[in-house]
């Protein structure tokens, strides 16, 4: 007869450590980090041509990147609210007012076009800012504040529109079409606002507080960091984010519909979590989020190219994010199992 016998192995440095770099590895590349994004969108970029040959001629990579941009530039704004640990759902709503903004007052109530621009990118910034005090200051959950904000702003929408959308005004619509240097205007200004933003929030003393804040909220109290102002002005400017997207998409469509926002939700949260946002908050890349809202983009194109309907699409993203999230929580648990086991095995013995 044998009797079961706890026996450790002997713990030697290369006993211990076996098995810690690839673990470490798959840890950094499922993190979703700029090198792993980008590292995916070249390689979506350089399958797409053979699995759908035609898909990356001129004239789809010019219709592809203004999609690309303003998912960017509403991608931006949803990583500073995951960073806060919060999800905003009123994306649909922002996006809907902006657009609805810069074509209804210029049409209906001849607003010059300056104006109807300016109000129409601040207004959504106001209501993020409403957002945040709501959250920050009242306590109520950033999914129940945004998912009645959204109702509250598809409404205003539909009043302010009387029911009809308006048309884009013609110098709107021009800048939108129109490229410089063979590049289109939409994706200049989402490189540079992006560009920008993404710097400030990983180089400034402010970004870096934003970064304290969403890790942890009572630490970074501690240390003097005036959380409520932080969490406050991440959603404003998030909310700023929405209604540049908004003007640059109803630009482009001429005439957008008065839900024009409704497809962007799943696909900004999508890319915020490709990007390597975390949806417990803290770390957050602007510019990592603006890479995989390339990458959604262009799977869409692909799919679209391969007889892919915009239903299978949607389920494909959810698959693609699903996945993700899947894996990241699944590869460390099982590392750590993995290696827990090469440290310390339990074998049965002869007595």
């Amino acid at each position: 007869m044998t009797t079961p016998t706890l026996r450790s192995a002997p713990r030697t440095p290369e006993r211990a450590d076996s098995g810690s770099p690839a673990a470490e590895w798959w840890r950094r590349q499922l993190s979703g980090g700029g090198a792993t994004i980008l590292l995916a969108t070249l390689v979506l970029f350089a399958l797409s041509p053979v699995l759908a040959p035609g898909s990356l001629g001129s004239a789809p990579l010019l219709s592809m990147l203004p999609f690309a941009s303003v998912l960017a530039l509403v991608a931006a704004g949803q990583t500073l609210v995951v960073q806060q640990r919060g999800l905003d759902l009123s994306v649909p709503g922002m996006i809907a007012l902006a657009a609805a903004v810069v074509t209804v007052m210029p049409q209906n109530h001849g607003w010059p076009l300056w104006l109807a621009v300016i109000c129409a990118v601040a207004a959504p910034g106001v209501v993020g800012l409403v957002n945040g005090l709501i959250v920050a200051v009242g306590g109520v959950m950033p999914l129940v504040v945004t998912l009645g904000m959204n109702a509250v702003l598809l409404g205003t929408v539909f009043k302010l529109a009387n029911g009809t959308p308006a048309g884009a005004p013609t110098a709107l619509n021009r800048f939108a079409l129109d490229r410089s240097l063979g590049i289109p205007n939409t994706l200049i200004i989402a490189v540079v606002v992006v560009g920008v933003a993404g710097l400030v929030t990983r180089r400034s003393i402010a970004g870096h507080r934003l970064t304290y804040t969403g890790l942890s909220a009572p630490a970074a109290a501690v240390n003097g960091v005036r959380v409520t102002l932080y969490q406050v002005l991440a959603y404003g400017f998030a909310g700023l984010a929405y209604g540049g997207g908004g003007v640059l998409l109803a630009g482009y469509t001429k005439t957008p519909p008065l839900f024009l926002g409704d497809s962007y939700l799943l696909p900004s949260v999508a890319a915020v979590v490709l990007g390597g946002t975390a949806l417990t908050g803290g770390l957050a890349s602007l510019v990592s989020s603006g890479i995989a809202a390339l990458f959604l983009t262009q799977l869409g194109q692909l799919l679209r190219s391969l007889g892919w309907q915009d239903s299978q699409q949607l389920i494909a993203q959810a698959v693609v994010l699903v996945a993700v999230v899947l894996l990241r929580e699944a590869v460390p648990v099982l590392a750590h199992r993995v290696r827990r086991w090469r440290e310390s095995p339990v074998r049965s013995v002869p007595a």
